[in-house]
């Protein structure tokens, strides 16, 4: 099985009961909301701390994760961060990871960033750095619009891969036509009846099991030497069944997004993917194929302004990169 220990087997019994029975609540809810669950605003605190996520067989798994505004408990993945498009964006990171994990940083890929003077942490390879103990405050104003991610920038191979990282959706100025939720981009082609964001990752138990054992020394924490071999696979920071499960599931709650994706036929959904480890993750959608709207919050265009991006039977899920999509369930022969 996994190299760690196990809660009982009737715990694991009695969580895949809890969660079953509330997808199925789900299912038969009249309504679904449209939206990605997450925080909005121009300001955000978050905290790098340590912390357990959950999995479906029964064991937890050692982890760090940013907490969310005002809150001190790590989630996986970090909070969905949701701004408007020409913002100005304040995230003070504080660092409250273990001494032996060191410094921790954030970057943004896709925006122009720069620090806060006033709180400007220490000088990193990448990016300035929050101390432990210490903090930094990032701000950039939202550029284009769509789906992009934020990761640690400061050894990224154990850091991130411990769970810091998170989404980061930048919306349009464009206002939704009558009958459509929203748009993803300031482009009619790109708009929605729903929207659901899959965080894609991976666990590779040796860096975590020895990110454990060494988090109480003085560090550096040293890497396991060998292969990396992952041994779960997460969306949205949830093994299977557990994706099914509500947001904010109380079951969950170090890992509060879920990803049971519901519509109606005829509906159009965004599908907004982002690829937060190393490995790739093909998305495959049944039923109907997906039309590629952008990349890494670009969109695919003509020189006319029309959509460029082919219609796919599965989306090769980049590591470090985001995916939009629209995919329209006609549900063809079903009644």
């Amino acid at each position: 099985m996994t190299r760690f220990e196990h809660k009982t087997f009737r715990a694991g019994w009695i969580r895949l009961f809890l969660v079953l029975t509330t997808a199925a609540a789900q299912l038969f809810t009249a309504t679904a909301s449209a939206a990605v669950a997450g925080e909005t605003g121009t300001s955000f605190n978050l905290t790098a701390t340590e912390g357990q996520i959950s999995v479906s067989d029964g064991g937890s798994i050692y982890t760090w994760g940013y907490s969310a505004p005002g809150g001190t408990t790590m989630q996986l993945p970090g909070p969905t961060l949701i701004v408007d498009e020409g913002q100005a964006i304040s995230i003070t990171l504080t660092n409250d990871l273990p001494n032996a994990a060191g410094n921790t940083s954030i970057v943004f890929p896709g925006h122009v960033v720069s620090v806060d003077p006033t709180d400007p942490g220490v000088d990193g390879e990448l990016t300035q750095e929050a101390p432990p103990g210490g903090s930094v405050t990032y701000t950039f104003t939202a550029g284009q619009p769509g789906t992009y991610q934020y990761h640690s920038g400061t050894q990224p191979d154990l850091q991130v891969e411990m769970g810091l990282y998170g989404a980061l959706i930048v919306r349009p100025a464009m206002t939704a036509p009558a009958g459509m939720a929203g748009c993803a981009y300031n482009h009619a082609d790109s708009c929605y009846h729903r929207e659901y964001l899959y965080v894609l990752s991976e666990v590779d138990m040796d860096i975590h099991v020895t990110a454990q054992q060494q988090s109480g020394g003085e560090g550096p924490i040293v890497l396991p030497v060998g292969s990396y071999v992952s041994e779960y696979w997460l969306m949205n920071g949830r093994a299977a069944p557990d994706t099914m499960a509500a947001d904010y599931a109380a079951i969950l709650p170090t890992q509060p997004y879920g990803s049971l994706t519901r519509m109606h036929p005829g509906e159009k959904i965004l599908v907004r993917i982002v690829g937060a480890g190393r490995e790739m993750h093909p998305f495959h959608t049944h039923g109907n194929h997906v039309r590629m709207l952008a990349h890494d919050g670009r969109m695919l265009l003509t020189s006319t302004g029309s959509l460029a991006g082919p219609t796919l039977f599965t989306i090769p899920t980049l590591p470090g990169g985001t995916s939009d999509s629209i995919f329209q369930w006609t549900g063809k022969g079903l009644g």
